[in-house]
């Protein structure tokens, strides 16, 4: 199944952006311990995640500043802190289940479904599940990409909590949520451990109640 409306997608084209734009984008001095732009109003927690991300300049190709979460990844307590919040923040719409967009994706929403006593589903490249899928292509600049999530995957559980680790141009994470309804799924809301504000992905997930936990 193709998404329509997904012109173009990851990557995009604003400047500094560079392929794979919906992962990173350029934000922050190169190389800097984090992001420097403004925080989530009034949130240590926000602050504290902002300084365990670290920007790396032209990987992996040039021009494209990549946001690395891996130290935020390593540092237990404050992932379990991101997870807890994330969980916070959606429980009020009484999710059942947490799809992870790969691949950071899926180390967060695996903190989150563990925390909120719920399971994952892994949203995928096409061709990794072993099963029947659903799938969704959306465009790229030069060309399509493809992301699948097995057919069954919402059968049981199916109030869904979308989880990402980066919205930038918002194109996989647009096609995400279109797929967990191909899928069968109710997406309930969606989270992010960083948006960058600057290149607007929000605009495309105009529908989703969707929360991030920095905001640079």
């Amino acid at each position: 199944m193709t998404v329509p409306g997904r012109t173009p997608a990851d990557p995009e084209a604003p400047a500094g952006s560079g392929p794979a734009a919906d992962r990173r984008a350029a934000a922050g001095p190169a190389g800097s311990a984090g992001p420097t732009a403004a925080r989530t109003a009034g949130d240590d927690l926000a602050e504290r995640v902002a300084a365990r991300i670290r920007d790396v300049p032209d990987f992996p190709l040039p021009g494209v500043q990549f946001k690395d979460l891996t130290p935020l990844l390593a540092d237990g307590p404050l992932l379990a802190e991101v997870a807890n919040a994330i969980a916070a923040r959606h429980r009020g719409g009484g999710f059942d289940v947490v799809a992870g967009v790969e691949a950071r994706g899926f180390l967060i929403a695996a903190a989150v479904a563990v925390t909120s006593g719920v399971g994952v589903v892994p949203v995928r490249k096409a061709g990794k599940l072993p099963w029947r899928t659903v799938t969704a292509s959306y465009e790229l600049e030069y060309g399509e990409a493809t992301i699948e999530v097995h057919a069954d995957g919402f059968a049981e559980h199916r109030r869904v909590l979308l989880v990402d680790d980066v919205l930038a141009t918002g194109g996989t994470l647009a096609a995400a949520a279109d797929l967990v309804s191909l899928a069968g799924g109710e997406l309930v809301g969606g989270s992010v451990v960083v948006e960058l504000t600057a290149l607007g992905g929000r605009s495309r997930v105009a529908g989703l109640d969707l929360h991030a936990v920095l905001t640079v």
